[in-house]
C-alpha cells in the first residue's frame, strides 16, 4: 500500500462512463484512492509504470493491448500491483488466458459495489476472489486435465499441430509462414487458435507445453 495506507488503485476500461462510476464509489471508502484511470491496455501499462498503484482494474476487450497482454506487460513494468480482471466475458477463452497472464482476480462487471470494494481490499492483500462461474470453470478444466492428461492436443486441428510443432521448434511466424508456405497473416490466425484451445497465454507456454509433452524431440532436426 502507499505510504498514506490508502489502496491505490488504477482503473483501466475503454468505456468512460463504466470509469466514472467505478470511480465514484471506490473514492469515497477512506481506505482507496484511485490514483489514474486508463481507456486502453497500452496506457494502462504505461500509467502502472508512473504509479505503481496496488491494484490495477481491468477490463479485458479494450483498443490497443487488449485485458490479457496489457495484464502481463503490467504486472512486468509494476510487479507490485495485483490484478483484478473486472469485465463482462466469463468463457473459458477469456478467464485462463487472463489467469495465465497474471491476473490475481478474476470478476464479472454484475457484481455489487461492496462486493469489488472487498476484492480491492483482499487483491492489497494477496489474496484471490473468484466470480462463482469462473471458479466452476477453472474447477471443471483441472478435473478434465486430471481425467484425460493425454488428450492435451485433441481440439487442435492437424495445421495447428503442425503450426505448434514449429513453434515449439523456436520459429517465428514469418519461418513458420515460410515453411508451410502460408501468408504470415493466416500463421498469426493459426497460433492464436492454438493458445486460446490449450489456455495459454503466449507461445513461449506452447513451447514449453509442446516439449513437456513430448511432441518435439531433441533429436528432431529443423524441418
Amino acid at each position: 500500500m502507499s505510504n498514506d495506507s490508502r489502496i491505490t488503485i488504477l482503473l483501466a476500461d475503454d468505456h468512460a462512463l463504466v470509469r466514472s462510476g467505478v470511480r465514484a464509489y471506490l473514492d469515497v471508502q477512506p481506505d482507496m484512492q484511485v490514483v489514474a484511470e486508463a481507456g486502453s491496455g497500452d496506457e494502462a501499462v504505461r500509467l502502472a509504470g508512473e504509479h505503481a498503484p496496488d491494484v490495477a482494474l481491468m477490463d479485458l476487450i479494450m483498443p490497443g493491448s487488449d485485458g490479457v497482454e496489457a495484464t502481463r506487460r503490467l504486472r512486468n513494468v509494476s510487479p507490485r500491483t495485483q490484478v483484478i480482471v473486472l469485465t463482462s466475458y466469463h468463457d473459458d477463452a477469456h478467464i485462463f488466458p487472463a489467469i495465465k497472464a497474471g491476473a490475481l482476480s478474476y470478476l464479472l462487471k454484475d457484481l455489487n459495489p461492496a462486493e469489488l470494494a472487498d476484492a480491492v481490499r483482499k487483491a492489497a492483500r494477496g489474496e484471490s476472489v473468484l466470480h462463482p462461474r469462473v471458479a466452476t470453470r477453472l474447477v471443471r478444466d483441472i478435473r478434465a486435465e486430471r481425467e484425460q492428461p493425454s488428450n492435451l492436443f485433441a481440439e487442435l486441428t492437424d495445421r495447428e499441430f503442425e503450426v505448434l510443432r514449429l513453434i515449439a521448434d523456436g520459429r517465428s511466424n514469418a519461418q513458420i509462414a515460410a515453411a508451410l508456405v502460408l501468408s504470415e497473416k493466416t500463421v498469426k490466425g493459426y497460433v492464436s487458435n492454438v493458445l486460446e484451445k490449450l489456455r495459454l497465454a503466449d507461445r513461449t507456454q506452447a513451447a514449453v507445453l509442446a516439449w513437456r509433452e513430448g511432441l518435439v524431440r531433441r533429436n528432431e532436426g529443423a524441418a
